[in-house]
């Protein structure tokens, strides 16, 4: 059984999903049936852009808008065997794939000086491909760690374990920009431990979770054969009960995900007292942190439960819970037995996907992930022509001046807050296609034939790069992500948006189409990304990036009474009998959604208004401009996706599924019905005083 879905991207920090699709097979022949040549200019997707062969008009627009728009592609096209889902996010992405994987395999073949570029995506992806050279060394490389845990033989030899950042451990430890002053890095920390998704699969008997807690069980006896540790069977068991307690510890994903509740700032000493008897200084220190100063602690009470929790535990249990974690977040690095049967818990029963991807294509994604920058470099040289970001400026520009516009005729915004939210909206900084500055890999040793050293090497190198950029002031010019993602994401602290150069072609963005087509696909996503910035969460940013409450009492109310309307229609959409749509957790994307295709719409009219000269765009195929914009923003949220796979993003993603980011936001904007015809026979159709509209 298939399901449609949003493709999983974060649009917001949209996500770090793993590599996407290309269209090729599996109904691609349908999905582009205005595809032009390439040549000369000409653009890929032609004048028009969407595809009317996966549109399904016996499907009234009113009564179901996703599968108007995407019915027939979704009955026609198969999730390929190595995905979990597919869509035209994973089409893209993995086309940008193709395109990468001819930079790393030229730099395979090139070779290079040490230290060099080329040395090192080549040699990466060399001791990658050489699985024979894996095999042969077995759990040799991983025998010092595992060998450090068996020797521990006090709850406090196991808690210094647990304080260095090679082991599992009920906490992270991080560096990020201070949310009070982004100027500055702070240490930041919160729950963690747990090996399922989240603290759902251990709690609830819905659906198939109490499946997954007996194959989690399987998964970590078996994680125990492979290595030959004894007690397999009974360990398993032990850690299962262990994590459960753990997870009964931690807070919702809703608390979890309120940027006031766990901005919990405290000394370090303060930090220390929350466990004592997890040695939490040591923590600090093992990192090569300061043991003086603040921190940011997100969820205090967990961290002090985990704390009695693991000292309760038995030596032994605890032990074992460190080598199967050591030993699982490393299958891949290690032979093939341990990365099959991760693949097989994570990959089939969790996620549903049928096979593993070629070994080649997984290669090529992990050297694209841990040497993105470099990679990224030749891609953009390639593939970003200058005129894409001339266009995504103005494109940008038109959506800033129209959500200006509709700030200042908000007419449930008191101008106090109306002022601090304009000149907000005037600090956003956009990103475009690459960095200013390209991350670099001095001193890093990468050698063919030693993939598990090169892998603990660069992480090890990544933690060195965070340790030396910490005493200095934040650097706004640095990227997080390689620019050839198919993603996008607004940083509050920072107040930026960035659209990486790989989602910035057709069909999101091409610099030819019908304007309408731009407007409804990238013009929304910019839409969205500014949304970030005013959601329920961002809205407690100010300016300058800080966490800040500038908004009135009254005005707070107003947002606030909008936004639970907003939640309550999102809890209503149930892909599953047992099994809905959080709208508290979705919150955030919901409200960039609805924002962001208010932005757009605003932005498309006034462009309409300025450009053509009886003020109306041309009908096209039958199918007037407004109808464009709407069917673009169905089209690119079309995705397929398996029943486990949809079961995992309504129990730890922050997005809705796909079809109802399509009906859910439509249904709330007055262009729409009047697009469509929609009437209150229908079955989308909302009285106008109870569709919500909150930018």
């Amino acid at each position: 059984m298939r399901h449609l879905l949003l493709a999983g991207c974060c649009i917001a920090a949209l996500m770090a999903c793993d590599t996407q699709g290309t269209a090729g097979s599996d109904g691609a022949d349908d999905a582009v049936v205005a595809e032009t040549t390439e040549a000369a200019g000409e653009p890929r997707f032609g004048t028009f852009g969407f595809d009317t062969a996966g549109m399904n008009s016996n499907v009234a627009p009113g009564d179901d808008f996703f599968a108007y728009a995407n019915g027939v592609w979704a009955e026609t096209t198969e999730i390929p065997s190595d995905r979990a889902r597919y869509g035209v996010f994973d089409m893209l992405a993995l086309e940008v794939e193709q395109q990468v994987q001819d930079v790393v395999l030229e730099a395979a073949e090139a070779g290079g000086p040490a230290g060099s570029n080329e040395q090192l995506i080549g040699d990466l992806y060399a001791s990658w491909m050489n699985a024979d050279a894996i095999e042969a060394r077995g759990l040799e490389p991983a025998r010092p760690w595992l060998d450090t845990i068996t020797a521990a033989e006090s709850f406090e030899e196991i808690a210094a374990l647990m304080a260095q950042r090679d082991y599992h451990a009920p906490y992270w430890v991080a560096i990020s920009p201070d949310p009070e002053n982004p100027e500055v890095y702070v240490m930041r920390t919160g729950q963690s431990g747990l090996g399922l998704p989240s603290r759902d699969y251990y709690l609830l008997d819905t659906g198939r979770f109490p499946e997954y807690r007996d194959a989690y069980r399987a998964y970590i006896a078996q994680i125990f054969q492979l290595a030959g540790m004894p007690d397999g069977e009974a360990r398993a068991q032990q850690i299962l009960d262990l994590e459960t307690a753990l997870a009964e510890a931690h807070w919702t994903r809703e608390d979890s995900r309120d940027v006031t509740l766990t901005n919990n700032r405290m000394s370090v000493e303060d930090f220390f007292a929350l466990a004592p008897e997890l040695n939490l200084q040591a923590a600090l220190e093992a990192r090569g942190l300061p043991a003086e100063g603040e921190i940011v602690v997100s969820q205090p009470s967990a961290i002090t439960d985990a704390g009695t929790l693991m000292a309760q535990a038995d030596t032994e249990l605890l032990q074992a819970w460190l080598s199967f974690h050591f030993i699982s977040a490393r299958a891949s690095w290690l032979p093939s037995a341990f990365d099959q049967a991760h693949f097989e818990f994570f990959g089939r029963t969790l996620s549903g996907t049928e096979e593993q991807r070629t070994r080649e294509l997984r290669g090529v994604q992990l050297v694209n992930g841990a040497l993105g920058h470099p990679v990224g470099q030749v891609y953009v040289e390639r593939h970003f022509p200058p005129e894409a970001s001339r266009q995504m400026d103005e494109l940008i520009q038109n959506l800033v001046d129209g959500f200006r516009g509709r700030l200042e005729r908000l007419e449930w915004m008191d101008e106090e807050t109306r002022e601090q939210a304009l000149t907000k909206l005037s600090t956003f900084e956009p990103r475009i296609g690459y960095p200013e500055i390209w991350n670099e890999y001095d001193g890093v040793e990468i050698r063919s034939e030693d993939h598990f050293g090169n892998r603990q090497r660069l992480s090890d190198f990544a933690w060195a790069e965070q340790l030396r950029r910490f005493p200095d002031p934040v650097d706004r010019r640095l990227w997080s992500w390689p620019p050839q993602i198919v993603n996008a994401s607004y940083n509050p602290l920072m107040n930026q948006i960035t659209f990486p150069a790989g989602i910035l072609q057709a069909p999101f963005f091409d610099m030819n189409a019908d304007p309408a087509m731009n407007y409804g696909a990238i013009g929304a996503v910019i839409g969205h990304e500014i949304g970030h910035g005013f959601d329920d969460n961002g809205r407690r940013f100010d300016a300058e990036g800080r966490i800040r409450d500038w908004w009135t009492q009254e005005t707070n109310d107003r947002f606030v009474e909008r936004s639970d309307r907003l939640v309550e229609q999102y809890n209503g959409f149930c892909p599953f009998p047992d099994e809905c749509v959080n709208g508290r957790v979705a919150l955030g994307e919901n409200i960039g959604d609805l924002g962001g295709m208010q932005m757009a719409y605003e932005a498309y009219r006034n462009y309409v208004a300025e450009n053509y000269p009886d003020g109306e765009a041309p009908v096209i195929d039958g199918y007037t401009g407004d109808q464009r914009f709407f069917l673009a923003w169905a089209q690119v949220w079309r995705t397929l996706f398996r029943d486990d796979a949809l079961r995992a993003q309504l129990a730890t993603g922050p997005h809705s599924p796909g079809m109802y980011r399509v009906n859910g936001v439509v249904r709330n904007l007055d262009a729409w019905y009047e697009a469509f015809g929609v009437t209150e026979e229908h079955e989308l159709y909302l009285p106008p005083e109870e569709r919500v509209r909150i930018w």
